[in-house]
């Protein structure tokens, strides 16, 4: 699988803001948020969400769609769609 794209495109003692770009057929890598999180989709599309058990679920994003996670969350996401997915994701540092 291809590994996502990120662009750090804000980093402040109190916020870090990324761009995350998935072309179709790729996908994050396994990861653990540090950090409480806000994901702003800027395309619609369906993520799929792979649990550290190997359980898989779909998400679906809608653009300007906000959604909230708290630090901790352990997944890898993966774009199996034909189309790239794009969201910014804001950390909210401690």
């Amino acid at each position: 699988m291809l590994s996502a794209t990120s662009d750090v495109q804000v980093d402040t003692p109190e916020v870090r803001v990324t761009e995350w770009r998935l072309a179709p057929g790729s996908a994050t890598g396994h990861h653990v948020h540090g950090m409480d999180y806000v994901i702003v989709p800027v395309t619609a599309g369906e993520m799929t969400i792979v649990a550290p058990n190997g359980e898989r679920s779909k998400a679906q994003l809608g653009v300007g769609k906000s959604y909230f996670r708290k630090a901790g969350v352990e997944h890898d996401v993966l774009n199996e769609t034909a189309s790239e997915i794009v969201f910014l994701e804001i950390e909210l540092k401690p």
